[in-house]
């Protein structure tokens, strides 16, 4: 995993995500487009917004983690802030996409 990308299992999701904002990728090692995703991600992670952080979910070692958030395609992206999810994104997002969100989060 890239340095400044946390990779988040079951016990550490919700400590993890309880403060700041973390944007979550739910990926799998064999999904082509999360492999992008993860490109993208690894090129943010060195440029974020004081209080942001990214996060990395494997949806086959984590299974109950995908379930729980009702998580059906990958990538799927989600924005946490202060521990309470604010929004949803399937698909690969471009970098200037999450770029403005994760400033916007910040500021708000």
């Amino acid at each position: 995993m890239a340095q400044g990308i946390l990779t988040l299992t079951e016990s550490t999701f919700a400590s993890e995500t309880a403060h700041g904002v973390v944007l979550v990728d739910f990926w799998a090692t064999w999904c082509g487009p999360c492999r992008m995703q993860g490109q993208i991600l690894e090129e943010l992670a060195g440029q974020l917004p004081t209080g942001v952080r990214i996060g990395k979910i494997n949806v086959d070692e984590e299974t109950e983690l995908a379930a729980r958030f009702g998580v059906q395609s990958i990538p799927t992206l989600l924005l946490f802030k202060d521990g309470k999810q604010v929004k949803q994104m399937i698909g690969v997002q471009s970098a200037a996409v999450l770029t403005d969100l994760l400033k916007a989060t910040a500021a708000s």
